[in-house]
């Protein structure tokens, strides 16, 4: 329920505070008061798109907060999901600032306005006499229907959504299988190609960095091997000129003074060592010369080899053998995958074929709801209808099924209506007049009131067009509705204003440089002028008087 709304420079709304009461509001003003000033202001409330233009001073923000009591309407998981801290009362605020940016907030919380948009359905309903077009829309007749339905039918809905979207969901995933099924499909002989290419290179990490020092050896062998036998025959020859043997003459000349000098004795030891050393070096550098040879077929075989990985590497853009190895390795896993798509596509056929049975029997389920709503629906509006000056009217839904399975379900809705005896059922869209549009509109809110949790409705001129005897209907359907719920009524009609239980009324107040509109409770001797000056004139007659008077008993 709406408990109270703060506008703060806004349109021609300066500053304003309303109270509203439970049960049957009416509001009543001038045309032009700003009425509708109002209703846009709680619009931001409800996730409106923010404008600068409304902000009446261009140099302060325009500030608008209502307080509402949510208790019982099971709003807490919408909370939970937005990390909005539940209160049975909820305060919303939004602020448009000067540079046209918006903020808005719940219970303190800065949120989104899809926060607010997601709460609104449950909060208020703005009803104006423009909705009266949502009675065309194929969704808003079935939405209706689904409401109208029997408790234990109250799930078929929720049912139906929860397996559309499970049916959608894997069909989604098969039709993208699919799509990469056959993406794959033309791609797989040249990654076949490939994988083979890697495959029969049979590549090794440490490969390259051999291939390539064997080949700088073979392309130098014979340097190499002087070089090596030149320095063996340097350290060991015939010639007497070589490094050991002049060594070993050295040793011996140190043997024979050895027991004169005792440093000569400790010299000859270390050249022993020396000599050791050098004769293991002597042996090596012959091995190794030894082992160097030439092999034109061999350097043939290492190039050939290093060629392939050169030209392999050149084709993936890397640089390792490594890389390569890594390439290969994948090249195997998606060959691989395309092998047992085919396994993967039937599974995912047959959980899509299941989900589809599952969707055509929760479909049928919800056309079954429907279709005894529907029923209900045609009987339990006749009443209201004809006591709306309606007393021909024929009212009839027809289902049936449309040609695919949406996120609605199965079927299609026609409202058929007739307001003139004997004549032909039709689509009210084609045959109801603007007025009847909103005394039928009127009457499936009304008959809504029993089915629905909503706590607040606003009515926005519904009565337009309406008069005498109708308006005293209207009135009292409205009371009849705000025994349930909290009803606010803008209205032009005395007879409406006049059953409610708090009266509200917009003025404009005018000055030197500015027009302001203003709201205010009306006591209630207030109340009976008012009533009586929407009767006649200002002032009112006497008789408008008395009228307003048994009006208002």
């Amino acid at each position: 329920m709406l408990n109270t709304l703060h506008i703060e420079n806004y349109a021609l709304i300066r500053e304003s505070d309303i109270w509203f009461g439970s049960g049957f509001v009416a509001i009543t003003g001038e045309t032009g008061a700003g009425k509708s000033i109002m209703l846009g202001a709680l619009g931001l409330l409800l996730g409106q798109r923010a404008d600068a233009a409304v902000l009446a001073d261009k140099e302060r923000k325009c500030v608008v907060e209502a307080q509402f009591d949510i208790s019982g309407l099971g709003l807490e998981p919408i909370f939970q999901e937005a990390d909005v801290d539940y209160d049975d009362r909820l305060i919303l605020r939004r602020e448009i600032l000067p540079s046209a940016k918006s903020r808005a907030f719940a219970n303190d919380t800065p949120v989104q306005l899809p926060f607010l948009r997601q709460l609104a359905p449950h909060i208020i309903d703005i009803h104006s006499q423009h909705q009266t077009l949502t009675l065309a829309d194929s969704h808003f007749r079935l939405s209706l229907l689904d409401t109208i339905a029997a408790p234990k039918d109250a799930s078929a809905p929720q049912a139906y959504r929860e397996a559309y979207r499970e049916y959608t969901r894997l069909k989604r995933d098969l039709e993208q299988l699919t799509t990469t099924e056959a993406q794959n499909r033309k791609e797989q002989d040249y990654l076949q190609f490939q994988f083979d290419e890697l495959s029969d290179a049979r590549l090794e990490v440490d490969e390259q960095e051999q291939l390539e020092q064997e080949s700088q050896l073979l392309a130098h062998a014979e340097a190499v091997r002087e070089g090596m036998a030149e320095a063996s025959a340097m350290m060991d020859n015939d010639s007497g000129q070589a490094a050991l043997p002049m060594l070993r003459q050295g040793k011996s000349a140190l043997s024979h003074i050895a027991q004169y000098h005792p440093a000569a004795e400790s010299l000859m030891s270390r050249l022993d060592s020396a000599l050791i050393e050098l004769d293991d070096i002597n042996r090596e550098l012959q091995t190794a010369a030894d082992a160097v040879t030439y092999s034109p077929e061999r350097q043939q075989e290492v190039d050939d080899r290093l060629g392939l990985i050169y030209r392999l590497q050149k084709k993936h853009g890397v640089s390792s053998v490594a890389e390569l190895i890594a390439i290969r390795d994948d090249l195997d896993q998606r060959l691989q995958s395309i092998s047992t798509l085919d396994d993967r596509i039937h599974a995912l056929m047959e959980q899509v074929d299941k989900a589809f049975g599952a969707l055509q029997s929760a479909a049928d389920r919800l056309t079954a709801s429907r279709r005894k709503a529907g029923e209900k629906m045609s009987k339990d509006i006749l009443p209201t209808l004809h006591d709306l000056g309606m007393p021909e009217a024929r009212f009839s839904v027809e289902l049936t099924p449309s040609d695919t399975y949406g996120p609605m379900g199965h079927d299609s809705v026609l409202f058929l209506f007739n307001a003139n005896r004997g004549a032909e059922l039709r689509d009210l869209a084609k045959v109801a007049s603007g007025g009847e549009l909103s005394r039928l509109m009127l009457a499936i809110k009304s008959m809504l009131t029993s089915h629905s949790l909503l706590p607040t409705i606003i009515f926005d001129e519904i009565d337009t067009g309406v008069s005498g005897d109708i308006s005293v209907a209207v009135g009292k359907i409205m009371c009849r509705m705000a025994e349930r719920m909290q009803v606010v009524a803008i209205t032009h009609l005395p007879q409406i204003a006049a059953r409610a239980a708090q009266h509200l009324k917009v003025y404009k107040e005018t000055t030197a440089d500015s027009t302001v509109s203003r709201i205010r409770e009306l006591a209630a001797d207030e109340r009976l002028t008012e009533v009586a000056v929407m009767l006649s004139s200002d002032p009112p007659t006497s008789a408008a008087i008395q009228t307003a008077r048994e009006l208002m008993q």
